[in-house]
This record gives C-alpha cells, structure tokens and sequence, in this order.
C-alpha cells in the first residue's frame, strides 16, 4: 500500500511541476519503503553520457619564427667589421699620395661633376717623399727639407708660419713637438689646436711674433684662417700625420670628422698653392 501511495504522490507532484526527491526522505524516514526508494531513485537516475575517447598526444614540432626585415638589419650591423678590427689582421703600409688622391675624389664624387673632380688632381711634383715608416718626425724633416736653416732665417713675416704638421688631436700634436727637438734648433713652434687655447689668443700671438712652425689640428687651422690670423700664402711645407694610429687603430683621415675638416682646410687655398708648385706636401 505505501509503494501505491508514494507512486500517487510522484504523479502529483509531476502534475504540479515539482520535484518528487523532496518527498523521498519523509518516505525513507520508514523503515519499509527505504528499499524501495533507493530503487526508485536508481531507476529514475540519469545515465552519465560516455566519455568521449581520449585523443591521442600528438607529436610536437617547434616552428622557427620567420626572420624580419628588422631582424635582419640589426644582424647584418653586428657582423659589420670595425676598421680597428680590419687594421689589426693588416700590416701598417705607408701612405702614398695616391691615398690622398683617391680619398678626395671619394669624398667629392657625391656633389662634383665629373669636370670638377678632375681639377682637384694635383701633380705629383708638389708631393714630397712620403714616410717609408723607418723615419722618426726629425729625421723625415731632415730628408724633405734639407735647407731648414737658411730658410727659416729669411722668413720674417708674422701672421704665417713656413711650415704646418696638421695631426688628429691636441696630444699627438704635444708628442710631435717634443719628438721634433733634433729638427727645429732655434725655431719658433706654435700650437695651433683648440684645447685650453681660445683662438683669439693665437690670433694676438701670431701678429706679435715670428713663428716658423705650426703643429695643430685641421679645425682650429681653419678657424685662425677665417679670422685673419693665420696667411697661407709664405707657407712652403704642409706634413700630414699620415701613418700615426691612435688607439683604436685609426690613423688621421680614418676619422670622419678630421677628414672632413682636411678637406675643407685643402679648399681654403692649399690646392691653389699646390698647383702653383709653391706648396709642397708631404705624408709622415
């Protein structure tokens, strides 16, 4: 009768659209219908849907990423050689002036016509023998101008100087003055770079005094030039620090800015001296 009973009240409550499970614990409260509920329950349970099968693991592969533009760039810089890395697997030569040559018609080919690169050759007579890398800065002196002395002693002209050493930097400039003692006897040196000195006072001392030799950088040349103080035209001896290398290597017209402001101090009337044969250059 309770099985009858508890059947009758699940189809009420189906009709009423409630749950019949709220009624399962008063009904299994009896100790005789707690089999049958538990039946009930079992037969009206859900049956969990099977599982799906399991995918197999497949194998892995690692993809490399595709190599950018930019990726590339930033490659081909850090494989670019330094020149310190290719001066140092290649043995020191001598400059020559073809060196000279060619180095201005690179510079120049990218806004002279081809007119105007032929005029900056200039003939091999206004060279001077170049360093054979054997000379000391006295001794080379010695060779390329023999009559120093007699020259010097004529030379009374203030405002110029009868010969330039152009290098790359104030210290080097000091190191070519003290190793020149042999060569310039009673000769006046003057300092032409910009370190510590205003260029104002150069100015002052050219015009108090006789000076017979110049050692300085090609900037502060330029600029006594442009100020007056400095008159190209008694020169007779402009001497490159050719060979010398500073610590990464380089030597003076491997430095970007320096040759630039060679190139520049060549234009402010050094050419023109050098085709008039009155200028001699030399390549220490």
């Amino acid at each position: 009768m309770m099985v009858v009973s508890f059947n009758i009240q699940i189809k009420a409550c189906a009709d009423l659209g409630l749950d019949f499970r709220f009624l399962s614990s008063d009904y299994a409260s009896d100790g005789e219908g707690r089999g049958d509920t538990e039946m009930m329950q079992q037969e009206t349970a859900p049956v969990p849907a099977l599982s799906k099968k399991t995918k197999q693991p497949k194998e892995c592969f690692l993809v490399q990423q595709k190599e950018t533009k930019e990726d590339a760039t930033k490659t081909r810089k850090r494989r670019k050689k330094k020149i310190t890395d290719v001066l140092a697997k290649s043995e020191p030569k001598p400059g020559t002036p073809e060196d000279l040559q060619k180095l201005m018609k690179d510079y120049y080919s990218s806004n002279r016509s081809v007119i105007e690169l032929e005029e900056l050759n200039l003939p091999d007579s206004c060279f001077l023998k170049a360093n054979d890398l054997t000379h000391s800065l006295s001794s080379y002196l010695k060779e390329i101008c023999p009559k120093w002395v007699k020259l010097r002693k004529n030379h009374n002209e203030k405002k110029s100087v009868l010969m330039l050493i152009i290098c790359s930097s104030a210290l080097r400039a000091l190191e070519l003055i003290r190793s020149m003692t042999a060569f310039r006897g009673d000769s006046k040196v003057m300092k032409l770079f910009a370190k510590h000195i205003k260029v104002q006072e150069q100015v002052k001392l050219l015009e108090k005094r006789v000076v017979h030799l110049g050692v300085g950088t090609p900037g502060r040349i330029k600029e006594l030039i442009k100020q007056g103080g400095l008159n190209l035209n008694p020169l007779k001896f402009l001497v490159f620090d050719w060979n010398w290398r500073d610590q990464k290597l380089r030597r003076m017209m491997d430095i970007p800015e320096i040759r630039k402001e060679v190139f520049e101090l060549l234009e402010m009337g050094v050419l023109s001296l050098c085709k008039s044969e009155s200028l001699k250059l030399g390549l220490f």
